[in-house]
């Protein structure tokens, strides 16, 4: 059975209770990452960053990518203190029992990382982002 599919998917796929009690209390991460299209145009670098991963890539051969997309969208958009909605699932429930490392969880931050830069995001946005989906990876590393 493969995991790894599952596993990374469902990393980006879900958004944690514990990250969304953090999101900021303004909009002005929203704002910072450029809003609705600048989310957009982060995740569409990001993706393509994410299935080109030689530590990662096989993780998401199975898995529904404009779902992957509209998703994360949807998660960063919320996380950053937009008006948007996430309708995905716990991260600590789809992550039982996957085995997550944290080399997986860093190689996915570090091509969200990569996404942000190559859109013009500032250090100081991407520090934000990255701290407020920090706390996700407590519920989800457990090897």
């Amino acid at each position: 059975m493969r995991l790894l599919p599952k596993l990374l998917a469902a990393t980006l796929l879900a958004a944690s209770s514990l990250a969304f009690a953090h999101a900021p209390a303004d909009d002005s991460l929203y704002i910072g990452l450029g809003a609705k299209e600048g989310i957009r145009k982060i995740v569409a670098t990001f993706v393509p960053l994410v299935l080109a991963d030689a530590r990662i890539k096989e993780s998401f051969s199975e898995t529904d990518i404009k779902n992957l997309t509209l998703r994360l969208e949807q998660q960063f958009c919320v996380l950053a203190g937009g008006p948007c909605e996430y309708k995905g699932s716990k991260m600590t429930e789809v992550h039982d029992g996957l085995n997550v490392t944290n080399a997986q969880f860093n190689a996915l931050t570090e091509d969200l990382q990569i996404a942000m830069e190559r859109n013009g995001v500032p250090s100081r946005i991407q520090n934000k982002l990255v701290a407020l989906l920090a706390p996700m990876q407590r519920g989800i590393v457990t090897k």
